[in-house]
C-alpha cells in the first residue's frame, strides 16, 4: 500500500504546511505568491486525501488508482454472487465509497457556491439597474444613495464598480481614486475566483478552525494584492486614509458575490503596510515558492498514477 501511505502522507503535510501558513508573515511582502501556494496546498490535499482512501481500496490490484478502479469494480461485482467472501472486501468497498464521495464533494461544492453567486450577482445587478445611478464625476461607477461609505466591485463578464453617495463626500479625489483603483485591481484579477473553493470549503466544514484561519488568510492576501496594484496608480498614503474613513464610518455590508475595498478583516495591517511598506520578498525567493507550489499541485495527480 506504499501510494496509499505516500498520499495519506502528503495530505498530511499540506495540512500541517497550510497550518503553519496561516501564521506566517513573510506571505505580507509577496501577497500573490503566497495566494498561489495556498491554492497549491488547497488542490493537493483534496486529491491526496481522496487519493489515500482510493489507494487502499485498489491497492491489492497493483495498477493504482486510475487503472485499479475498473478492475477493482469488476472484481467486486463478479464477487457478488460467489458463495466465498474476502474479509477485506467490505473494507476496501467502504474505503472507494468514502473515497469517491469525498471527490464529489469537492468537486460539487465550488460549482454550487459558483452558481449561488452567479444568482446572487444577478440579483444584485437587477436592483442596482433599478436603484443606481451614473455620476459626471466618477465616469463608469455606479452610485447608491446611501449616506454611509460604500464600495465594491461585482466582477464577472458585465463587472461593475459601486460606491455609495456617502462616499463621494466622505472621501477626497485622491482617496476616491485610489479607492476606484483598488477595485479595479479586483475585477482585473479576478479574485473572486480565488476566493470561491475557500468559501465552499468554509461552507462544509463551518467547525474547521484551520478552513477558517486558511478563508481569513486568502481574503486578507487577495485585499494586499489589490492595494499593491492600486499603489501602482496613487498614493499608497491617500488608500491607507480612505481605508481608515471607512473604518470610522457607517458603512454598507458588501453584498454576496462581491468584493469590497474595505473588508474589515486586517485593515489595520493594510493600512500599516500602505504606510510603512515591507522591502518585497526577493525574486529568487518568490521563484522557489512558485516552483514548489507548482510541483506540488502536479505530485498528487502523478500519485494517483503510481502502483500500489
Amino acid at each position: 500500500m506504499i501510494a496509499a501511505a505516500v498520499l495519506a502522507a502528503l495530505a498530511t503535510t499540506c495540512a500541517l504546511a497550510a497550518w503553519r501558513l496561516t501564521f506566517a508573515r513573510w506571505t505580507w511582502r509577496a501577497p500573490r505568491t503566497a495566494i498561489l501556494l495556498w491554492q497549491s496546498l488547497g488542490v493537493t490535499w483534496g486529491l491526496a486525501s481522496t487519493g489515500a482512501l482510493l489507494a487502499f481500496a485498489l491497492g491489492p490490484y497493483g495498477k493504482g488508482v486510475v487503472h485499479g478502479l475498473a478492475e477493482f469494480l469488476a472484481g467486486f461485482l463478479a464477487s457478488v454472487g460467489s458463495s466465498v467472501r474476502d474479509p477485506y472486501d467490505v473494507v476496501r468497498l467502504a474505503a472507494l465509497v468514502a473515497g469517491l464521495s469525498l471527490l464529489a464533494v469537492l468537486v460539487a461544492l465550488p460549482l454550487a457556491a459558483g452558481a449561488q453567486t452567479l444568482r446572487a450577482r444577478h440579483r444584485h445587478r437587477l436592483l442596482l439597474a433599478l436603484v443606481a445611478r451614473d455620476e459626471p464625476a466618477v465616469p463608469g461607477v455606479r452610485v447608491v444613495d446611501f449616506p454611509g461609505a460604500a464600495a465594491y466591485c461585482l466582477p464577472g463578464l458585465k463587472s461593475q464598480v459601486v460606491i455609495s453617495d456617502g462616499t463621494l463626500h466622505l472621501l477626497s479625489s485622491a482617496e476616491l481614486e485610489a479607492v476606484l483603483a483598488h477595485e479595479a485591481a479586483h475585477v482585473r484579477e479576478r479574485h473572486d475566483l480565488v476566493l470561491l473553493p475557500f468559501a465552499a470549503l468554509r461552507r462544509a466544514l463551518p467547525w474547521s478552525k484551520l478552513v477558517r484561519d486558511a478563508q481569513a488568510s486568502v481574503e486578507l492576501l487577495i485585499e494586499m494584492a489589490a492595494d499593491d496594484r492600486a499603489r501602482r496608480r496613487c498614493c499608497p498614503r491617500r488608500l491607507a486614509t480612505a481605508l481608515l474613513r471607512f473604518g470610522t464610518s457607517a458603512a454598507l455590508p458588501t453584498p454576496q458575490g462581491a468584493l469590497g475595498a474595505s473588508a474589515s478583516s486586517g485593515v489595520m495591517a493594510r493600512v500599516d503596510r500602505l504606510v510603512r511598506p515591507e522591502v518585497a520578498l526577493p525574486a529568487a525567493q518568490r521563484f522557489l515558492i512558485l516552483t514548489g507550489s507548482v510541483l506540488l499541485a502536479t505530485s498528487a495527480p502523478l500519485l494517483w498514477l503510481l502502483p500500489g
